[in-house]
């Protein structure tokens, strides 16, 4: 048996999460275009045959502008320090970023292994990615620089290889039907969270947070209801759009995905609630589900 915690960081909008799930074959993290998608460490188990790869999904490392976004490089940070292999994701497309550089001057005082994984390069040519190669292993002597693409699995299974050799365990941390450490609840809120991101404008989706309130457990059905928290009222309106159409559509894009997670019908309610700057006190942060660590 060989285990181990691999830490995924990298500056928002890399792909992180997108990876993770590529990996798991399973949704286990919320995806979106927009930055800081990511909110809480999130573990995907990867299980074979005597080998179980536990990922820690972590929020984007990004210059914080409030008590929150302090919370969330904390939780990076805290990966770093507490796994076994780190994989540092970089966007091919994108090129190198002061973003990289940040985390790299971070990453020189880690002593484990640290593997450079380049991400999106079904976006690049094939010249293309071996000039990102080089861009990056002249700044940082990587254990190893892996290129792939979360979306389309170009060379996942080169990774999970190669990530085998680093496993230092032999301790079988879940029961190999896991897929991740995060409850239903939690997944549940993410989802619907997942669909604000997707059908609001840029200023919407970082203001809000989701909570599951309530589930009620029938014989062929699941009644659900989760509040889409927001820190004021002009985008209560938004969420809740003209004469209910917005609120509707992220319902009903919800409930789809809760069904597929659920393998059951859903009766889905969502409320939105207002609370005035949540982001900066630290009662919300706790009572949302937001973790505090140490550096």
């Amino acid at each position: 048996m060989k285990s181990g915690f691999v830490g995924i960081i990298g500056r928002p909008n890399v792909g992180k999460s997108t990876l993770i799930n590529s990996i798991i074959k399973r949704k286990v993290a919320i995806t979106s275009n927009k930055p800081q998608t990511t909110r809480n460490i999130i573990q995907g188990i990867y299980n074979e045959d005597k080998v179980q790869i536990v990922f820690v999904d972590t929020p984007g490392i990004h210059k914080p502008t409030n008590k929150l976004g302090k919370t969330l490089n904390k939780q990076a940070y805290y990966s770093i320090n507490d796994t076994d292999i780190i994989l540092f994701i970089v966007d091919a497309y994108d090129g190198l970023g002061k973003g990289d550089i940040y985390i790299l001057d971070k990453l020189k005082k880690v002593d484990k292994p640290i593997i450079l994984v380049i991400n999106k390069i079904d976006k690049i040519t094939h010249e293309e990615i071996l000039n990102r190669i080089n861009d990056y292993k002249d700044l940082y002597d990587f254990d190893e620089i892996i290129p792939v693409s979360a979306l389309t699995r170009n060379n996942i299974e080169d990774l999970i290889d190669t990530l085998k050799k680093y496993l230092p365990d032999n301790i079988k941390y879940y029961n190999e039907d896991s897929i991740t450490n995060k409850s239903i609840d939690f997944l549940m809120s993410e989802i619907v969270r997942e669909k604000v991101f997707n059908f609001t404008d840029e200023e919407v989706p970082h203001s809000i947070t989701c909570v599951t309130d309530s589930v009620e457990v029938g014989k062929t059905s699941y009644k659900i209801r989760i509040s889409i928290i927001v820190d004021r009222d002009s985008l209560k309106k938004i969420i809740i759009g003209k004469q209910g159409e917005m609120i509707k559509k992220i319902g009903i894009a919800s409930r789809k995905d809760l069904e597929e997670l659920l393998n059951r019908n859903v009766y889905l309610e969502l409320f939105v609630k207002t609370v005035k700057k949540w982001r900066e006190k630290d009662k919300y942060l706790s009572e949302f589900g937001f973790k505090d660590f140490e550096n």
